[in-house]
């Protein structure tokens, strides 16, 4: 999640949202990705190529829900990520590896992680809690665990559902190891109560517990060990603080303190030296909509409480808290973060007295974002907002750490931090361009963070987020193919919704004009093959569909295309400039232009409809030939402009298409997809136009759901980039 000023946020979601229609509008996420098997391709196997596959350097991007420092061995730490799956640290390579890439289609929804928890005495075990969302469409959650730190796993499937990409997801660990036996895990539910599993995660079932759930709570907040107490938070009123001291009995804690500032329990840590627990609290779950909060010390030994609340939110700066870490090794050393504070920006407090006084560390520090330059948003480096992760190394008092909506920070003195994020990716890609020529292989548009121009694919990007304007999500992004210096892009932005660029997507400039339609509704846009006409299409954050708009001034002045379908994505041709395409996925149709943009008639009909995720690709170099991805009903061509189509019988299911150089010797693009041969989605290349695929990702790599976006290299035959809903830009090549 990046600066949160800039449009509407794709993790987003409203626990009312009902049926997949609404859970793709307001989550970005493919709500009805999972495949529709056809028994007709059970067996239809395609080759194989080895591919080598890595991640796009550009540095987090996404929202940083945990992290947790193993207490008995040092450098050994993990990451929890609210769409993105989970990570361990290499401290070798000094990199973040994930953990969760193995998860597949089917499992697309188990890459958003509501907990985790590692074994104090077994530092080889390691558990993690699985789901995204707790909605009727959603699938059921599940636990991995493992014994070898994440290399390998074990899977069980719940019964219930989880919420790792829902509000609270940045409340802390639901999952816990029993402090007095390591066979028993527990697992705090959102809507379900307590699960118990005494086999090491293998099986589970409901356990006792004092507060009754409610369908549109938080239910458990988090479970942590005090000695061999375990503390359990508690989201839907009430006591917000519970304890067991032999994993049977609960009970409400005694002297707890109450009222809107500590409605909702966040986080607890406890000090192990002085035997306090301190408690976070806020007036809800976060990381969105807090205004009130404060912070706790309960003294287990006495059971007396504290109010140690560094500042409380008052008038104009309001605001909840979050994080909270204390030091192993000096007792009374406690830190917590602000959230949701968006006047002053949200902070940390550090005390060494036990949250008798405290220090903002924020007024102190100085951020030092060389390696992922993008932090700058265009202007100065923000400390940080949804600040709900924070955690001390139990080995280095002044290594601490702590997770924004974009990134992971850590300092060594208290003083400079940087980000700790290498190798952590958590992009949600909306749009990929390889230009053929130029000195950047890659453009990207992307979730939050609007579009990027990767130099390199191994470096974040030196120009950080385009800027004039500067984005939140991107909409749209096109060149002119016979002029592909001339770039145009759209999204969600402060200052305009639309921007060209005349040397490749380096630097921008924004329209002069707009549609009204654009500042509430930006969709995407095509560019002509000369870069004459620009098509744009408007869809509102709640999916209402607009008429579409064109320029033939470069964005001065638009008019409305009456004969464009609502909502649709335009393409150019891109020979000719005189042609764009659009599908009417309402009606089935393809609509054609001859007349650059200006007027549309229906070309082919019959054609799947119904889901606005179908689309059409454009083959580099030729004129009306167009390949047609209708999901589950499968892939179809046309070679006469869209006139007529034809079905591709090499496969069943087509999500996402594009192009990249053709194979030495041969006369047709290589085409890539992600689609189905036989009853699994896959990543495919063709050769022969389609004729046969060949497979090139395999099982341990398939970042869950990947039918957004996939373009070919037009210079390196066999290269390919996938945009993945929250594992970054992947690219392969083949080994």
């Amino acid at each position: 999640m990046s600066d949160p000023t800039h449009g509407p946020r794709r993790r987003t979601v409203l626990a009312t949202a009902s049926g997949a229609a609404a859970a793709l509008a307001l989550t970005g996420s493919p709500a009805m990705a999972a495949p529709r098997h056809s028994p007709a391709a059970a067996g239809r196997a395609s080759a194989q190529q080895p591919y080598r596959w890595r991640t796009v350097t550009i540095g987090g991007t996404g929202f940083l829900t945990g992290v947790l420092f193993h207490p008995a061995v040092k450098g050994l730490a993990y990451a929890r990520t609210d769409i993105g799956g989970a990570y361990r640290w290499d401290e070798a390579a000094q990199s973040w590896t994930p953990l969760t890439d193995h998860l597949g289609w089917d499992d697309y929804h188990l890459l958003g992680v509501e907990a985790m928890a590692v074994d104090p005495n077994q530092p080889d075990r390691l558990y993690l809690a699985l789901g995204a969302y707790t909605q009727s469409w959603a699938g059921n959650g599940a636990v991995l665990r493992s014994t070898d730190r994440g290399a390998t796993w074990s899977r069980t499937a719940l019964p219930v559902k989880l919420g790792g990409n829902e509000d609270g997801r940045g409340a802390g660990e639901r999952l816990l190891v029993d402090p007095r036996n390591s066979d028993t895990l527990y697992l705090g539910t959102r809507h379900d109560g307590l699960l118990k599993s005494t086999d090491r995660g293998a099986t589970w079932n409901a356990a006792a517990f004092p507060a009754a759930a409610s369908a549109s709570g938080q239910g458990i907040t988090f479970l942590v060990a005090a000695g061999r107490v375990v503390y359990a938070g508690w989201g839907d009123g009430g006591s917000a603080l519970y304890r067991t001291s032999d994993g049977v009995a609960w009970e409400a804690v005694p002297g707890q303190p109450s009222g809107a500032a500590a409605r909702v329990p966040i986080r607890a840590a406890f000090d192990a030296n002085s035997r306090s627990l301190y408690v976070t609290y806020a007036n809800g779950p976060g990381p969105n909509n807090q205004t009130d909060g404060s912070v706790h010390r309960l003294d287990t030994a006495t059971g007396a409480w504290a109010n140690v609340t560094p500042v409380r939110p008052s008038g104009g700066d309001a605001f909840g808290y979050g994080g909270v870490a204390v030091d192993a090794r000096v007792p009374g050393t406690v830190v917590v973060s602000t959230n949701n504070r968006w006047g002053p920006v949200d902070t940390l407090y550090r005390s060494t007295d036990g949250g008798a006084s405290w220090a903002s560390l924020k007024d102190t520090a100085t951020l030092d974002i060389r390696e992922t330059p993008y932090l700058a948003w265009g202007a100065t480096p923000k400390f940080g907002w949804w600040i709900q992760a924070v955690a001390i190394d139990p080995y280095d008092s002044k290594h601490l750490v702590y997770g924004t909506g974009a990134t992971l920070f850590e300092t060594r003195d208290l003083v400079r931090w940087a980000p700790w994020i290498r190798g952590l990716e958590e992009s949600a890609v909306r749009q990929l361009l390889s230009p053929a020529t130029g000195t950047a292989p890659l453009l990207s548009g992307l979730g939050d963070i609007g579009v990027m121009y990767h130099e390199s694919l191994t470096v974040s990007p030196s120009r950080g987020m385009a800027t004039n304007p500067v984005f939140g999500s991107a909409t749209g992004l096109a060149l002119a193919t016979l002029k592909p210096s001339y770039v145009v892009r759209t999204g969600w932005g402060d200052h305009g919704n639309g921007a060209s660029s005349t040397d490749g997507g380096q630097s921008w400039r924004p329209f002069a004009g707009q549609p009204a339609i654009a500042s509430t509704a930006p969709g995407p846009i095509a560019v002509s093959a000369d870069g004459a006409t620009l098509l744009w299409s408007f869809v509102h954050w709640d999916g209402t569909r607009h008429p579409g708009f064109r320029s033939t001034d470069g964005g001065t002045t638009w008019s409305e295309v009456a004969t464009f379908p609502k909502g649709a994505v335009p393409v150019a041709d891109p020979v000719d400039p005189r042609r764009f395409y659009v599908y009417d996925t309402d009606g089935g149709a393809v609509y054609r232009s001859t007349d650059a943009g200006a007027t549309f008639v229906r070309g082919a009909g019959g054609l799947p409809s119904g889901d606005v995720q179908f689309r059409i690709a454009a083959a580099p170099g030729r004129t009306g030939d167009l390949w047609l991805s209708g999901k589950w009903n499968g892939l179809f061509r046309s070679t006469d402009g869209g006139v007529s189509f034809t079905k591709v019988t090499s496969c069943w299911a087509s999500y996402a298409l594009g192009f990249g150089r053709a194979a030495p010797g041969a006369a047709y693009p290589a085409v890539f997809q992600t689609g189905a041969t036989e009853n699994f989605v896959g990543v495919y290349r063709s050769d022969d136009a389609g004729a046969g695929w060949i497979r090139i990702n395999d099982d341990a790599h398939q970042w869950g759901w990947t039918g957004e976006v996939i373009t070919g290299d037009p210079r390196v035959h066999g290269r390919v980039y996938l945009g993945t809903n929250g594992r970054g830009i992947q690219y392969g090549d083949p080994a």
